[in-house]
């Protein structure tokens, strides 16, 4: 069965175990188990709520609906990928009721949908300039890219990193490598996008107010120290064993 038919289909086969589930949900995936979660609720007020109100309270330069939705859209993105730490299986207190093939379904599902909006992020800057005049939209982006300061140079090795990190997300089956080293090289490469997007957000984000840059950063590192305590623990307990 291919990777299109399990996501699409009612049931969905659990590449790990073999096991397959039934049951029809969107892609595979009972959205009502998440809905209904406490943890849900709270991650909406989280990863979108707050970041939602920093934006419409903050005292930033008014500019036109386009700019600013492109803005927002951005905003929220980049705050559910940060919230992908917490929506995973090394929050197992969280995801403890779910079935495993759920919660990797539902990762999946949100990892795609945002890494592939933020893909376009660099275009979102220059695409207003189309209904503009002045700078033209490719001379635009030439000159931001160009211009190696931090906050671009960090954009970039970010960027880079997500292209990476989604890339190899989708040709896992095709890696020379076990699927408990995938994840834990998936984890670095994540670890490592996070913290270099959030350094670029901070240095560089039109709407990184001193609110907005202490939530990324309390997000961040808490969504790191989630995943370093779970590589610790497991780690630890092999040891232990030993």
């Amino acid at each position: 069965m291919s990777l299109v038919q399990d996501v699409l289909s009612c049931g969905c086969n659990h590449y790990f175990t073999g096991e397959v589930y039934s049951g029809c949900g969107f892609m595979g995936v009972k959205m009502g188990t998440y809905i209904t979660s406490s943890f849900f609720r709270q991650s909406l007020l989280a990863f979108a709520g707050l970041p939602l109100l920093i934006w419409a309270m903050g005292n930033f330069f008014e500019r036109s609906l386009l700019k600013e939705s492109l803005s927002v859209m951005t905003i929220l993105a980049f705050c559910q990928l940060i919230g992908q730490f917490f929506w995973a299986r090394t929050n197992r207190s969280v995801v403890a009721n779910l079935k495993m093939s759920k919660v990797i379904k539902y990762h999946k599902i949100i990892g795609y949908t945002f890494v592939l909006i933020l893909f376009f992020h660099p275009l979102y800057l220059v695409v207003p300039r189309f209904f503009e005049s002045g700078v033209s939209p490719v001379d635009a982006f030439i000159t931001i890219i160009s211009t190696l300061n931090q906050g671009v140079v960090l954009g970039i090795i970010a960027w880079c990193l997500m292209l990476a990190l989604g890339i190899t997300s989708l040709a896992r089956k095709k890696l020379s490598m076990k699927y408990k080293t995938w994840r834990v090289f998936h984890g670095i490469l994540a670890m490592l996008f996070i913290s270099i997007a959030a350094w670029h957000v901070i240095d560089l984000g039109r709407h990184s107010n001193l609110a907005m840059s202490i939530l990324i950063s309390m997000l961040t590192a808490g969504g790191i120290l989630l995943l370093l305590k779970t590589y610790t623990f497991k780690k630890s307990k092999k040891t232990s064993e030993v």
